[in-house]
């Protein structure tokens, strides 16, 4: 019996890459890398249980730039994660499903987790 020749699925060459669809890959990412900002929250948690002594050395791993910045990006992945949560309840409303409407929610998403990290990082400046 000869092979029939079956119908291939679009893939990544057909499809225009959009703002939506990078969003939905970077949402997934987000709720990955929490995973790391959590992490980090529960050490530092733990060390200050345990007392003065390994506390103060986590208060220095964590005054380290290079750590100061996974925790700025660990900020931005929970707003961004968190701003991607409340454009799906907009979603699941049946509201802003139109052309206009995903990339106009999309991009008050990336606005919102900008601002709000920016915001958080700046109070924690001020009241450090």
């Amino acid at each position: 019996m000869a092979a029939r020749s079956r119908p291939l699925s679009p893939h990544l060459q057909i499809y225009k890459f959009t703002l939506t669809m990078t969003t939905s890959i970077v949402h997934r990412g987000t709720g990955i890398a929490m995973y790391v900002g959590t992490l980090l929250i529960v050490l530092w948690l733990g060390a200050a249980a345990l007392g003065d002594g390994p506390f103060g050395v986590m208060n220095a791993i964590f005054g380290f730039w290079l750590v100061q910045v996974i925790l700025f990006l660990a900020t931005w992945a929970l707003f961004q994660h968190l701003s991607g949560g409340i454009r799906h309840f907009v979603w699941d409303s049946i509201n802003a499903l139109d052309p206009v409407g995903r990339e106009t929610i999309v991009k008050l998403q990336w606005l919102a987790a900008i601002v709000l990290t920016l915001t958080a990082w700046g109070l924690f400046v001020w009241f450090k």
